[in-house]
């Protein structure tokens, strides 16, 4: 059963419009119009930390510990400790060219 449009469109090139039931990762449901009947989302208006206020890390696949790890700062006392690294040897000056004889 497709519920009527209020918008006058071309008929027979748009796909049946439902009134579908949104159902949030964090429990809130609410109805909204889709082609489909039923939506499954991550985040909705209730724990979206634009609409609360409130900071919420959402993780996948362990992406925010693999930044952490790639840009935590090592303390001063672990540098101290850690061996330090081989001196470089400095690059020798190139040879003059010679000066072409006639």
């Amino acid at each position: 059963m497709a519920v009527e449009k209020h918008l006058a469109v071309k008929p027979k090139i748009h796909p049946e419009w439902f009134e579908a039931k949104v159902t949030c990762a964090c429990g809130e449901t609410f109805t909204s119009y889709s082609t489909k009947k039923l939506l499954k989302v991550e985040i909705c208006s209730k724990c979206h930390p634009l609409f609360t206020g409130k900071h919420k890390i959402v993780d996948t696949a362990g992406r925010v510990e693999k930044f952490v790890n790639k840009y935590k700062k090592v303390p001063a006392a672990a540098l101290a400790a850690a061996p330090a690294p081989a001196a470089v040897p400095a690059k020798s000056a190139k040879p003059a060219k010679k000066a072409a004889s006639k």
